[in-house]
């Protein structure tokens, strides 16, 4: 879903439960406190992750499809419980998946526009918003440096991202 589409949809949902909330605190206080998710970085954690958890889930549905149900079966038979073996058995077999997971909504929560400007709280800049700022006003070469800062520490993550899957990968040649 688009970054835009999901953060129109936000905001009125988080603006009617600010008003519940609102309305609550007013009659035991009888004072106002304004605007508690929609404005602050609650609304843009809720768009982020309702927009990116496909990512992670889809990561962490193949790696728990490649694990074989004989693990499971040997797990119980010795006694262990559910708990015990996502623990000991589920999390470092796909610990590799879930980091790759995680870098990879890093990196698309970094360059994420859309959202972030609609849900931001006031005051506040990203590098996206910064880079957006300076675009808009032409000001390209004042900009040059977050939109650089953006590709490096995207790009980061990534190459960490290609040397882990290249440790794991039985067919990759020796060095």
């Amino acid at each position: 879903m688009p970054g835009t589409v999901l953060a129109l949809g936000l905001l009125g949902p988080l603006v009617a439960v600010d008003g519940v909330i609102g309305d609550a605190w007013r009659a035991l206080t009888g004072k106002g406190v304004g605007l508690l998710l929609a404005g602050s970085g609650a609304a843009v954690t809720i768009a982020y992750t309702i927009r990116f958890l496909a990512i992670a889930t889809g990561f962490a549905q193949a790696a728990l499809a490649r694990l074989p149900l004989d693990l499971d079966d040997a797990a119980a038979s010795v006694g262990a419980r559910p708990g015990r073996v996502v623990r000991a058995v589920h999390l470092p077999l796909t610990r590799p998946a879930l980091l790759g997971a995680a870098l990879l909504v890093f990196v698309d929560c970094l360059k994420e526009l859309p959202a972030t400007l609609l849900l931001r709280p006031l005051n506040t800049e990203t590098l996206a918003t910064y880079v957006y700022q300076f675009a808009t006003r032409g000001s390209f070469e004042e900009g040059a440096l977050a939109a650089l800062l953006i590709v490096l520490v995207g790009l980061v993550p990534v190459i960490r991202l290609v040397r882990l899957s290249d440790d794991l990968d039985p067919d990759a040649p020796l060095a």
